[in-house]
């Protein structure tokens, strides 16, 4: 019987992972967590099991994905198209994201620069406003019309959203030293600033957490506090999600740093991420400008 002989990658193929399973499992399990989280905020029973089920099995179907591209590469079955292709994937998934917060801005830029005056009597809502809120002030902050949610108080800017802004410039600053490290094959110098960086991301993450739990507690400033306080989540909440996710992302580069998975010359997977976590540094420059300051 003839031994069996591992493949060997042809480097002139562009490969395609024929029948992975793993974009619709992916999608089941988004499906779910959206379902949970959309019931737990509208207070069913059900919707945190459901949402916090959706979630695990999202982190288990991520860490088998993940393993299995990092297997292709690591192989030698990525040649130079394939790596071409995955920048222009990177390029537009970045984009896509700038068109997601860009909504969220936009959102934000209509409620408190065009309807907020229009509400409040100026130009053409004087009827709007003599009919339906009379003597309804144009101010910003607001709960709307109605006074939704109740009376709150906004989070300062110069507390916990200037430490958070500095941990993220921070964090921009370690990751470009760790790539520079990358390039020169400085192994101890990469893996200490990208793990630098794993860490700022979680502080940030850990002080946006105590910034909830004092808006909620101590502030009155929730989910349902008007217009104000769903622009506030929305933006700070997507904006938080996308740290996590970039964390996460940093941990399994280290991993692979510590692993000797790239070189100096070949280290897309560690610069995808690079550009995802400056992408996630300017997002939160504007927030903190136009949420926070201004």
């Amino acid at each position: 019987m003839a031994q069996a002989h591992a493949e060997i990658p042809d480097k002139n193929i562009y490969f395609i992972p024929h029948g992975s399973k793993w974009p619709v499992y992916a999608s089941v399990a988004l499906f779910v967590a959206m379902l949970g989280a959309a019931s737990w905020l509208n207070q069913a029973s059900w919707g945190r099991p459901v949402f916090l089920l959706g979630i695990a099995g999202l982190a288990a179907i991520l860490f088998k994905w993940f393993a299995d591209v990092i297997v292709e590469s690591v192989t030698g079955r990525y040649n130079k198209q394939v790596d071409t292709s995955f920048r222009m994937g990177m390029v537009w998934f970045i984009f896509s994201e700038i068109m997601f917060f860009a909504a969220f801005f936009g959102a934000l830029f209509y409620a408190r620069a065009l309807s907020l005056p229009w509400l409040g009597g100026e130009g053409d809502g004087i009827a709007t406003n003599s009919l339906l809120w009379e003597g309804y002030s144009a101010a910003w902050p607001t709960t709307g019309p109605g006074d939704v949610g109740g009376t709150f108080q906004t989070i300062p800017a110069w507390g916990l959203p200037l430490l958070n802004t500095l941990i993220l410039l921070t964090s921009g600053i370690t990751i470009t030293i760790a790539h520079h490290a990358l390039r020169a094959a400085q192994r101890t110098r990469l893996l200490v600033f990208l793990g630098l960086t794993v860490a700022l991301g979680c502080l940030f993450l850990f002080f946006q957490v105590e910034e909830y739990i004092h808006a909620y507690r101590d502030l009155n400033l929730t989910l349902g506090s008007g217009i104000y306080g769903s622009t506030f989540f929305m933006l700070t909440g997507f904006h938080g999600l996308h740290v996590t996710l970039g964390t996460v992302m940093l941990a399994i580069i280290w991993l692979r740093c510590y692993r000797g998975h790239f070189s100096r010359d070949d280290h897309f997977g560690f610069e995808a991420v690079a550009w995802y976590w400056h992408f996630v540094d300017v997002v939160w420059l504007g927030l903190f400008m136009f949420v926070y300051v201004i």
